[in-house]
């Protein structure tokens, strides 16, 4: 099979890391889902001037805060307004979806978008139990994790390397011309980390979200890289949750909508995101605090420089070749200016 690759990123920053935009649609108290997912087509057209690398929109299910429920619509309303970034999901949650189904969304997008489409695929379904019961309720539902035989039934398809007497056999993903766009396996665990390297694929490392050091898995990926004939060279991508504004004293005020979020979630309440005046009103306890405080060593809030400063040491030590910014705070203006500032302390070059 011929290698199916990507064009170098657009903008790399400090001539080492290159950097792009997470976006969930965050939906708050004062904004709807429908408002939240026209923010993200203003976002990106923003992020598209100010020079990132790519935008790449998740799947979840059934959480008040998120509206970006089904990526491959998204990306294809974000690729028509924008012009140089890639476009991608982070990702698909692949238990959730029929192999093929994905395949044929995925390469009608790079059809109409030729090289600028990424397809981040998720172990994990996006959302609660139940809801994942309901996304799949049509489907031949397996008890254990079957993400593996669904990755290899998708490569299967694409390399046409069912055996003759498989009933797939015969079975093509239309568009039949289109290759599959750039394939990335996403984690927040080192089994991602593994699996990615051994099939030579790009990684992108869930550190917004996960508990595990992100040294582990982004150097583990990077050692134990087997080229393919997907991709020649590792790749690693590292998500990262971070709030900007011009002073610390602000940057705090807009991260205390996710500190209440983080520590409702804790106690199995999930709601709209707030407002930084609930939050400041909000009656924490110890716990609360002592949450806050553990979670905010991994969401990076603070003024440009000193965020810079953070970031270039964290890209140095897990040797990211990309860090993915996810901003989530309670107004778009906040949020489109905490990327404008970190696309100035990065010296971005706008398109």
């Amino acid at each position: 099979m011929e290698a199916v690759g990507e064009t170098a990123p657009n903008h790399y920053v400090s001539a080492m890391v290159a950097l792009s935009v997470l976006d969930l649609s965050p939906v708050t108290t004062a904004t709807s889902g429908a408002q939240a997912l026209n923010n993200s087509l203003d976002l990106a057209r923003l992020a598209d001037r100010l020079g990132y690398t790519r935008y790449w929109v998740a799947e979840h299910h059934n959480l008040p805060t998120i509206a970006s429920s089904a990526p491959d619509i998204m990306i294809g309303q974000i690729a028509a307004v924008t012009r140089h970034m890639r476009i991608g999901s982070g990702g698909v949650m692949l238990p959730n979806h029929a192999p093929l189904m994905v395949m044929e969304r995925f390469k009608v997008l790079e059809a109409l978008f030729p090289g600028r489409i990424d397809l981040g695929l998720g172990r994990a379904p996006g959302t609660d139990q139940i809801t994942s019961l309901a996304l799949r309720r049509r489907q031949d539902v397996q008890e254990q994790d079957d993400f593996l035989d669904r990755f290899q039934e998708m490569l299967l398809f694409e390399t046409k390397g069912f055996p003759e007497n498989h009933p797939f056999a015969r079975v093509t993903a239309m568009p039949s011309d289109v290759k599959l766009p750039p394939i990335w396996l996403l984690g927040s665990s080192g089994y991602s980390a593994e699996l990615a390297a051994a099939v030579g694929m790009g990684f992108s490392f869930a550190h917004h979200f996960s508990d595990l050091p992100p040294e582990g898995p982004m150097l583990t990926y990077r050692n134990q890289f087997k080229p393919s004939a997907w991709r020649a060279t590792p790749y690693a991508i590292l998500g990262v949750a971070l709030i900007a504004a011009e002073t610390p004293e602000a940057a705090d005020r807009l991260a205390s909508s996710a500190d209440l979020h983080f520590v409702r979630r804790a106690i199995g309440e999930f709601a709209p995101l707030a407002s930084p005046e609930e939050a400041a009103a909000y009656p924490y306890t110890a716990v609360d605090r002592k949450r806050i405080e553990a979670n905010r060593r991994r969401l990076m809030v603070g003024t440009p420089e000193s965020l810079r400063e953070r970031l270039s040491a964290l890209a140095a030590s897990t040797k990211a070749d990309e860090v993915m910014i996810t901003t989530m705070v309670y107004d778009h203006a906040a949020r489109r200016h905490s990327y404008e500032l970190m696309a100035q302390a990065f010296a971005l070059t706008p398109a």
